[in-house]
């Protein structure tokens, strides 16, 4: 009995060692990671491609392998599709952009979350602009994207989520991107109700958009070398992914004819809406008449208006308040891009429009010197002449309306006392800017990417910290006049 005692002690024991040995091996050994750069003891993660030897297209996708390390360990894997994204930032970047999308194995979408956001099949990677031959980068801050979409959300408004990460792809370690949501009707992104062919009610949802134009299946089967110039795409506008304001930027009426040749004199007067949602190969003539319709009355009501009255005829066709904060998140972070191009509009059913989200912010804060630190973005038509993306009228008309004026400037003095106090913006630069580099990512970035630019990144944060205070003063000032 005693032996038999002793010899279920020692099993216990036994296996409690062997748990105990287990314990003190160092965890997921096994799904420890090797890179093509020494990341340390790194915290931000850092993101594995393998495209299997296929060559990657602007269409269609690739599929490939994606996996997700964590403090060097192994966290998620992934199929995957991926193509190249961008037009002048393809063109011109030796840092190229992707798009992702998340399959079952077989080519079949499917809907994943990574690092704890929504479940989506469709993500972006987006880095920052490096051109190694005429020497300049867009954003050497690494954050221009990511601190203009938390000042978004942090006036309550959605803005693609995203999560610092560094890639590696085909054995090639690119530098840091943000790994973020693609802009697109969901009910955890763009949540507006859906709208398909057979849709009896056709007031809603839409996506349009004022930007270039995308080259769409023109694109499929050829060759990279095709994109690197073709310029005449980003203004190929045709009855089919698009529709033309009827009135100039100057608010007069257009004479020419729509959908003219790319870049034709006149070009530089016109303002396109592309259809995002439902989409050019899926919107039903019935839904195209519609969204124009409606647009075309609000323009019509916004040109007509008597702004010396208290009558407003414009505002029964828009959200105001979305206008007003679009207006102030883009002024504040002087982007450049905004309203012109890289532009979403959304139409929810029995709904009015709105503007937003914000998207692509690479030429703006200090980078943004198309229009000066103490002017509107709405004045770009000042400062730039028959740029093929003017300023639409709607901005400056706007800013001759009393009332929207006022909404502005109470809606300003409330975010001025809370989200976009001058020390709740430095909070956002400096925590970020501290988590690159403290990271180790700041560096490993440039090792690849500063071939004789010279880039300063503390000065660069430094830049970002004045031209943020600056701009925001300017702002107090002008709007407290209104």
């Amino acid at each position: 009995m005693k032996n038999k005692t002793l010899r279920i002690a020692l099993s216990i024991f036994g296996l409690i060692g062997i748990f105990f040995l287990d314990s003190c091996k160092e965890p997921d050994a096994q799904n420890k990671g090797t890179f093509s750069v020494d990341i340390g003891e790194s915290e931000i993660p850092y993101i594995v491609i393998d495209t299997r030897g296929a060559g990657i297209q602007f269409e269609p996708k690739v599929f490939a392998s994606l996996k997700i390390y964590e403090k060097k360990v192994l966290s998620q894997e992934q199929e995957i599709g991926i193509e190249f994204r961008g037009k002048t930032s393809y063109r011109v970047s030796n840092k190229k952009g992707f798009n992702i999308e998340a399959t079952d194995g077989n080519g079949n979408d499917k809907e994943v979350s990574f690092f704890g956001l929504p479940a989506e099949e469709d993500w972006r990677l987006i880095g920052h602009v490096v051109n190694l031959k005429d020497l300049f980068i867009f954003d050497r801050t690494l954050m221009y994207n990511y601190v203009g979409y938390e000042i978004s959300r942090s006036m309550g408004k959605y803005a693609s989520r995203g999560k610092f990460v560094e890639v590696e792809l085909n054995g090639e370690y690119l530098g840091v991107y943000v790994f973020t949501e693609r802009l697109k009707r969901d009910a955890n992104r763009i949540n507006i109700k859906s709208l398909n062919s057979s849709a009896t009610n056709i007031t809603g949802g839409y996506i349009i958009t004022i930007d270039k134009a995308s080259v769409g299946d023109a694109a499929i089967g050829k060759p990279l070398s095709y994109f690197d110039n073709n310029w005449d795409d980003d203004a190929r506008y045709t009855a089919q992914n698009s529709f033309r304001s009827r009135y100039d930027i100057n608010r007069n009426a257009l004479t020419s004819p729509a959908f003219g040749p790319p870049y034709h004199p006149e070009k530089y007067l016109e303002t396109y809406f592309l259809y995002e949602y439902p989409r050019s190969d899926e919107i039903t003539p019935a839904q195209k008449a519609y969204i124009a319709n409606y647009v075309d009355q609000f323009e019509t009501a916004l040109i007509n208006d008597n702004f010396t009255s208290g009558t407003r005829t414009y505002t029964n066709f828009i959200d105001r308040a979305s206008f007003v904060d679009f207006f102030i998140i883009n002024e504040l972070c002087r982007n450049v891009d905004a309203y012109r191009l890289s532009t979403y509009l959304q139409k929810e059913r029995d709904g009015k429009l709105a503007m937003g989200p914000v998207w692509d912010m690479d030429i703006a804060f200090d980078n943004g010197g198309r229009t000066p630190l103490n002017d509107w973005v709405i004045n770009y038509n000042k400062y730039v002449s028959n740029d093929a993306w003017m300023m639409p009228f709607w901005w400056p008309r706007l800013l001759e309306d009393p009332q929207f004026k006022s909404e502005v400037k109470q809606r300003w003095t409330t975010l001025r006392s809370g989200s976009l106090a001058t020390i709740n913006l430095m909070q956002l630069v400096n925590t970020t800017a501290d988590y690159l580099k403290n990271n180790g990512a700041v560096k490993r970035n440039y090792a690849k990417w500063d071939k004789g630019i010279g880039v300063n990144y503390d000065q660069s944060i430094d830049d970002l910290r004045k031209f943020l205070t600056q701009r925001a003063a300017w702002m107090d000032g002008v709007i407290s006049q209104f």
